[in-house]
């Protein structure tokens, strides 16, 4: 599909999302906003399943999503009121990103985090199971579900998950469940039977414009810069792989059209990460952003004795190179432009205009 805005053509992964009905939990979110605004310009009747966005200066918000595409409050950890909405709609293809995401904050609601992010997927899990519709499942998990050994090498799809906080051993469980149900209900041996795929997709720290969330570096950034306050980092030192949130999506949008190509051959793990040039850690991230704003001071506020969070963790993208023929398409200055660039314009712009500028150059630069 032809993108609303000049200035280049959209990659389209074949065509196979046009006319189909694909739900996006998580899409008030910052990724699922993203990842909806690309669904509607490939010509997907999206559906959207979430609870309310974090603020209103959200990505989601601001882009006006809630009149582009069918909007549903809801909680994943509500059973009845998922069925309502498979049972209505009943989505082809479905894209699972709600969840609680952040480290910190799972030190302090940790049975609120395991309900919604194991319990939440598991429902998930079964409304594709009974719905005859659903073909497709792409879940989204993170890099933190590994047991992470703090190595100085990327983990590949066949490692051991884990986790040390609430947050990554909750992701670190969602995976073995949906393991689980893969083995026990959605078989690649018994496809004929059942028809479903199901996949899973791990992505490194990802940045881009819309993000608001708490305790994440460049919203940290972009909050102090607005108002002219030193740039705190509680961990300088940490190492992390960066990429910029369209490059995942592109991932996902890219297993999501071999799932449908090929439904047997793909429902497996997948990560997605960038190349590395962008694992740096997260001093040098904010300074990049220092930098391209021209403006702002770090402060290094680290303490020994703060909750833990995990020093390097790195991902290996080996084997979505060479079976998907995916690629990282920016360099950790690129990404940090556009991020950049979204966070200087969303005040005085059509900001779903600028998501899909950004969507066009990223499709261009991948060319």
């Amino acid at each position: 599909m032809e993108s609303m805005v000049i200035g280049g053509k959209m990659k389209n992964f074949n065509n196979v999302y046009k006319g189909k009905r694909v739900l996006v939990t998580g899409h008030t979110g910052f990724k699922g906003s993203w990842l909806s605004i690309w669904l509607r310009e490939l010509g997907a009747e999206v559906i959207g399943y979430s609870l309310e966005p974090y603020t209103e200066k959200d990505n989601f918000v601001l882009s006006h999503l809630s009149e582009k595409m069918v909007d549903i409050r809801g909680d994943i950890r509500d059973r009845k009121h998922l069925k309502e909405v498979f049972d209505k709609y009943k989505p082809e293809i479905v894209f699972h990103l709600a969840a609680q995401p952040l480290v910190r904050l799972s030190y302090d609601i940790p049975v609120e985090t395991y309900e919604t992010n194991l319990m939440g997927t598991i429902n998930i899990l079964e409304e594709i199971r009974n719905c005859e519709n659903t073909k497709i499942g792409i879940m989204i998990t993170t890099d933190k579900c590994y047991e992470n050994k703090e190595q100085i090498w990327g983990y590949r799809e066949n490692e051991a998950f884990g986790g040390y906080d609430p947050y990554s051993s909750s992701k670190g469980a969602c995976e073995i469940a949906i393991q689980s149900w893969r083995n026990s209900f959605f078989n690649p041996k018994d496809y004929e039977k059942h028809g479903k795929s199901i996949a899973s997709v791990r992505a490194g720290n990802v940045i881009g414009g819309g993000d608001w969330a708490k305790d994440r570096i460049v919203p940290d950034c972009i909050r102090a810069l607005e108002e002219d306050r030193d740039i705190k980092i509680r961990s300088p030192k940490s190492i992390r792989p960066w990429e910029h949130v369209l490059e995942p999506l592109s991932g996902y949008l890219l297993l999501g059209q071999k799932m449908m190509e090929d439904p047997i051959k793909y429902c497996e793990g997948w990560n997605f990460g960038p190349n590395l040039d962008a694992i740096v850690n997260v001093w040098e991230v904010a300074e990049k952003i220092v930098k391209d704003y021209r403006k702002g001071n770090l402060k290094d506020i680290s303490d020994p004795n703060a909750l833990h969070e995990a020093k390097l963790l790195l991902l290996d993208i080996t084997k979505s190179r060479f079976e998907l023929g995916w690629k990282p398409t920016l360099t950790i200055d690129k990404s940090i432009e556009l991020t950049a660039e979204w966070y200087k314009r969303y005040k005085n712009e059509d900001v779903y205009q600028l998501c899909i500028k950004q969507i066009n150059e990223f499709s261009k630069l991948g060319e």
